[in-house]
């Protein structure tokens, strides 16, 4: 603290990192908007460090410090009338997106583990070929790793489509989803 107090910029970045955190839940728990939090967050930062030798060893901590700070710049956020009127780009996106419930997110973990059950079932070195593909390698790039033709890398997928379109899980998931 002394460090920073004298001017340290690296002494002032480890208490960023000791108490970055704590600040920014605290703000974002306040004003419950990602891009809005972060601002506050920075702004009681600069804040600190322009008033970093007004603070004084009292019967409270640093970080208590930092957080009364940020509890002033939300605090002086609501009560001006700018928040009311001021809507960030990122909010309009995230408005546009629709929240899954539980029940979907755990729809989606059956199906997905169960299309990992099914390629698992797969002949090894056909699931290999499936998994480089399903990750985004290049036809020529799966042949050259597995030291095999870009024509037998295609075969493999191809049995690989099939198989799995037979598969009896994979069908019965997606009789459920339909």
């Amino acid at each position: 603290m002394e460090d920073a107090q004298a001017g340290d910029g690296e002494a002032f970045a480890q208490l960023y990192s000791a108490y970055g955190d704590t600040v920014y839940r605290y703000v974002y728990y306040r004003v419950g908007v990602t891009s809005l939090a972060e601002d506050l967050c920075s702004d009681g930062f600069v804040h600190a460090f322009r008033r970093l030798n007004t603070f004084t060893w009292q019967s409270r901590d640093f970080g208590a410090w930092l957080v009364t700070i940020a509890r002033n710049l939300v605090a002086d956020h609501f009560r001006s009338s700018r928040f009311r009127r001021e809507v960030t780009t990122g909010e309009i996106l995230d408005s546009n997106e629709i929240e899954r419930s539980p029940e979907d997110i755990i729809i989606e973990s059956f199906r997905n583990s169960g299309l990992t059950d099914a390629l698992n079932r797969l002949p090894c070195r056909m699931r290999q070929v499936t998994w480089l593909w399903a990750l985004g390698t290049p036809t020529a790039h799966i042949a050259q790793r597995m030291c095999i033709s870009p024509s037998t890398v295609r075969v493999h997928l191809h049995q690989a489509r099939q198989r799995l379109a037979a598969d009896p899980v994979l069908t019965q998931i997606a009789r459920s989803a339909g």
